[in-house]
């Protein structure tokens, strides 16, 4: 899992029909930047944990998304 802070929400006018609901995020890791799916519906600034891959992938059995970076948690507290 990799830990990151929420900078941005990336917006697409075009997707796959394939993706599931939720938003993409930018996400700054280690002082760069990547999109990572969210389904829980982070905001700007919040501390998250991603996954990557085929984990990130696999989690969504009833789609088949190119997905390769998921949110799958808030941070509260280190």
């Amino acid at each position: 899992m990799i830990q990151g802070k929420v900078t941005g929400q990336v917006w697409s006018s075009r997707h796959l029909e394939t993706l599931p609901k939720g938003a993409l995020l930018e996400v700054e890791v280690a002082g760069n930047k990547i999109v990572a799916f969210d389904p829980l519906g982070c905001a700007p600034g919040e501390n998250v944990l991603i996954t990557t891959g085929s984990v990130a992938a696999g989690h969504f059995t009833e789609f088949k998304a190119p997905i390769d970076a998921l949110i799958i948690g808030s941070i509260d507290d280190t």
